[in-house]
């Protein structure tokens, strides 16, 4: 069914493109009705327009609060064209058919992202006139064109210049579709602002909201998910605290992956453990090099020795601006990576990165702005998506420190294993479980990885370690349930362990630990990954 617009309503907060806009609506011959700033803006550029309120005979009122809530706005947006009951309603209370409705919706989420905003100011941008015809407009679909994008004004007029002034089908539909998802965010972005609030002001008796929603915004399609049999698409959701791959600007490279995008926010989230140069190497999830330096290319170059077979097609993650030697490392020999997330690239480094056959066209370069660890936001939970449901939970934000340690064996770590085991936890809580990194300084030897049993993943770490792991440290994410993890560690070279303790057997571990002249550090805290 293809219907005319005779008469639209604008009333929109992003004013991008709307002179233009209506404009040509006019010069097609379409009546506009508009509201408040919008009418003003329209009128100061010379487009005739009528305001809402001379059309209804009701003002605005309440400082706007109260202006397009009326049955001439909403009969003309809702009325079925088709329907004799309502032909004769509209025609017996004066209510003209409004053939097309423009609405953007009150800046919520960039006003409460704003620092310090107060609870009165949120609230005034929470929009009701606005939703109401948004989703008036779109159950009407059939009749009834609904833009909530400035982005579909040109689609918009195409279709009308080449319909005759009228809309199809398709596009209502389609239009009708985003504005119900516009609705979705908007309500969702509320909801969670105002449970967060309760939260802060101790009124939330449970952390978790009793309907929790997940929406985000389509930032790309990808070419397939993980394995090239599925489909994948990328979405972004709003009120980012923190630096995040969602947020970061892809400053080169070929399209992103699904399994580049899980890598790269995993090798972010490990590097926001730091706020020294560090550098994380991360492959298939997890971490197989990671070391802090003086520089950054001291960091890049023992990150990549802690298993630079593995490095090789690697995603990287750095905490501070990549700077001409660390691309000059990356560059030469065999080397190669999928991409690199980092503060920003230095001019040079950039170019380097970006001009060296092999290299310029593929490695993905992202410039997540400066963060620290401090940065990190607590109040943003994790998802765990299964079939029929998801899981929330917060993040896992714990660091130990000498606080936390209580050392159980005879012997006692030095000052710097100590140092040691506390960088070895950090990188240990990114590593998938049962999850074992070997340690020394500030640099991982060896990473032990997603096994089933933790003798297995210490045997692997020991084994990436190879010859340097004598006189190094350990990191477990979960108690050893036997003696024998850490009397194969001690065979390999470690010398010192950092555990949380718990297990039934915790005696007959510490006993290993003695009888071999090794130290051992109780944390009490897990770091599962699943």
């Amino acid at each position: 069914m293809n219907n005319k617009v005779v008469r639209a309503l604008l009333s929109v907060s992003d004013k991008t493109g709307l002179e233009g806009f209506a404009r040509q609506l006019h010069q097609m011959g379409v009546e506009l009705l508009s509201t408040g700033g919008t009418y003003k803006s329209l009128a100061s550029a010379g487009i005739p327009v009528r305001e809402v309120s001379q059309y209804t005979g009701f003002p605005e009122m309440m400082h706007g609060r109260v202006k397009t809530l009326h049955p001439k706005v909403h009969g003309g947006i809702l009325a079925l064209r088709d329907d004799a009951g309502h032909v004769a309603s509209m025609k017996e209370h004066g209510i003209s058919g409004i053939d097309l409705v423009v609405i953007n919706l009150y800046p919520f989420e960039a006003t409460v992202a704003k620092e310090g905003v107060s609870r009165e100011e949120a609230i005034e941008q929470i929009d009701i006139g606005g939703p109401s015809m948004v989703r008036s407009a779109a159950k009407n679909h059939r009749f009834v064109g609904i833009v909530t994008d400035p982005a579909d004004y040109g689609r918009v007029l195409d279709e009308l210049q080449s319909h005759g002034g009228a809309l199809g089908d398709g596009l209502r539909r389609e239009l009708a579709l985003k504005a119900f998802q516009t609705t979705s965010r908007y309500d969702a972005a509320i909801a969670a602002w105002l449970f967060e609030q309760e939260q802060k002001d101790g009124r939330a008796q449970d952390p978790y909201p009793e309907v929790a929603a997940l929406v985000g915004r389509k930032v790309m399609s990808l070419r397939y998910g993980e394995n090239p049999h599925q489909t994948a698409a990328f979405y972004a959701q709003s009120g980012v605290r923190e630096p995040s791959i969602a947020t970061a600007e892809i400053q080169n490279g070929k399209q992103l992956s699904y399994n580049n995008l899980v890598d790269l926010d995993s090798a972010l989230a490990l590097a926001k453990e730091f706020d020294e140069p560090f550098v994380a190497v991360l492959k298939h999830n997890n971490p197989c090099g990671a070391a802090a330096g003086a520089t950054l290319a001291e960091a890049l170059e023992k990150a990549w020795a802690g298993d630079p077979v593995s490095a090789f097609g690697s995603v990287l993650a750095f905490t501070r601006p990549l700077d001409l030697a660390a691309a000059e490392f990356l560059v030469s020999g065999n080397r190669f990576v999928e991409a690199i997330v980092a503060p920003s690239f230095d001019a040079d480094a950039f170019a380097l990165l970006t001009q060296k056959p092999k290299w310029g066209k593929s490695v993905r370069l992202l410039a997540c702005g400066p963060f620290t660890g401090a940065g990190r936001d607590a109040r943003d939970l994790e998802w765990k998506k299964m079939v029929g449901g998801f899981l929330l939970q917060q993040r896992d934000l714990a660091a130990e420190g000498h606080g936390d340690c209580k050392v159980v064996t005879q012997t006692a770590p030095s000052e710097e294993q100590l140092k040691a085991m506390f960088f070895a936890a950090r990188v240990c809580k990114h590593v998938k479980s049962n999850a074992i990194v070997v340690a020394s300084g500030t640099e991982v030897l060896g990473v032990g990885a997603g096994q089933m049993s933790r003798v297995d993943s210490v045997r692997l770490a020991i084994q990436k370690a190879g010859a340097r792991a004598k006189g190094s440290v350990l990191a477990s994410d979960a108690f050893f349930p036997f003696p024998d993890g850490v009397e194969t560690a001690i065979e390999g070279g470690v010398v010192a362990f950092l555990q949380p303790g718990g297990s039934v057997r915790d005696a007959e571990v510490i006993a290993a630990c003695d009888q071999r002249g090794a130290s051992m550090v109780f944390t009490g805290v897990r770091h599962f990954r699943h």
